[in-house]
């Protein structure tokens, strides 16, 4: 009489091991494998797609508030490793950032108090300059006079040329100008970021639990704080040369009002290829109608031109280092994408929002990644 093996009776059928090589489940077919993987980074991308356009939605649409609060940040990380050398000679962080927005908003004010003479200047002499500027450009009038025929083939109803200045400056102060709750939520936010840098800096450091993580977000707001200070301190500078060199250039042009185009230079020459392009059309437009001949109009822009090249390209790359060096297809990009987005403030932004993306990249790429031959 045969018996069972100990405990095969109660061991069920469905729980014993598969014996023969079928009973096991078969692999899945690679391209099946591949599809699926597809479909995932297919997903994947289509998600992060969906965030981005959502984020630039929203940056768009309550442009109000980032506006100020990403220029009060980024004005706040320039001044960071100021803020810092002070407080270690005692000053405290509330008067430094009390003497920060105090000086800054009369500096804002004595742009505005000059711009805004300016600007009521040329409305009260609008009508003049309009006449200045139609007699002057009566060297293109062979190519208007084929403009007003297709006008008229096409039935336009206005044919002549006709310049009303004083609307075209209006719209230009209050394009430029931002508006009272702009300033006042950008003045409240740098003067609160100063005042608490040093612990938002430590609670964003400490929300990371792992040490590597600590260390690399460390560094990273270590090196945005001293790219953009070493960066606005060195533009600054160049800047400031650069409107001296205008107002006494206009100045011995004869354009009038040389204080203002100094000042202008000084500020556009912060926002790359817009800025000195608003320079030199302005001057040659200021020069057209108030300088005897279109030939000694050309004289500052031309100047001016020579003197933004060669800071562009020359003297600003080696002052800065390559460290700073932005690839101008790059810089490009950035000015065209903020400038749609925000306007005249996000052009201005572009390069620091540039540069602290590149910290960030930087510092985020492993160094010791191989790299791919030339």
């Amino acid at each position: 009489m045969r018996f069972a093996p100990f405990g095969a009776r109660d061991r069920p059928l469905d729980r014993r091991l598969p014996t023969q090589a079928h009973d096991a489940e078969p692999p899945a077919p690679v391209p099946v494998r591949e599809a699926e993987s597809a479909l995932w980074h297919a997903t994947q991308i289509a998600i992060i797609g969906t965030f981005l356009i959502a984020f630039c939605a929203l940056l768009y649409f309550a442009s109000t508030v980032f506006v100020p609060v990403t220029a009060a940040i980024i004005v706040g990380g320039v001044l960071g490793p100021l803020e810092k050398r002070l407080s270690e000679h005692r000053i405290p962080e509330w008067l430094f950032a009390a003497m920060v927005v105090l000086l800054m908003f009369i500096g804002l004010q004595i742009a505005a108090v000059l711009l805004s003479t300016s600007i009521i200047d040329w409305v009260k002499h609008a009508a003049e300059f309009s006449n200045t500027l139609q007699s002057k450009l009566q060297v293109f009038e062979g190519g208007l006079n084929a403009i007003h025929e297709l006008q008229k083939a096409l039935g336009a109803k206005s044919a002549g040329m006709s310049l009303d200045v004083a609307p075209i400056l209006q719209m230009t102060a209050a394009f430029l100008t931002p508006t009272l709750a702009e300033l006042l939520i950008f003045f409240a936010t740098l003067f609160f970021y100063l005042l608490g840098r040093e612990d938002l800096r430590r609670h964003l450091v400490m929300f990371f639990a792992e040490r590597e993580r600590r260390l690399q977000t460390l560094r990273i707001i270590s090196d945005v704080e001293e790219n953009l200070s070493r960066y606005f301190a060195t533009v600054t500078v160049i800047n400031l040369i650069i409107g001296v060199l205008t107002f006494i250039l206009s100045w011995i042009v004869g354009i009038p009002n040389p204080a203002f185009f100094g000042v202008l230079a000084f500020a556009c020459n912060y926002i790359p290829y817009i800025g000195p392009a608003f320079v030199i059309a302005t001057l040659l437009a200021v020069g057209i109608v108030t300088l005897p001949t279109l030939g000694h109009a050309v004289w500052a822009p031309l100047f001016y031109l020579g003197m933004t090249t060669v800071e562009g390209n020359v003297i600003t790359p080696k002052i800065v280092g390559t460290r700073l060096t932005l690839h101008p297809f790059v810089i490009l990009i950035g000015l065209t994408f903020w400038t749609w987005l925000w306007g005249p403030i996000g052009a201005f932004l572009s390069v620091p929002i540039l540069i602290i993306g590149l910290a960030i990249y930087d510092r985020m790429t492993p160094e010791n990644e191989p790299k791919l031959p030339e």
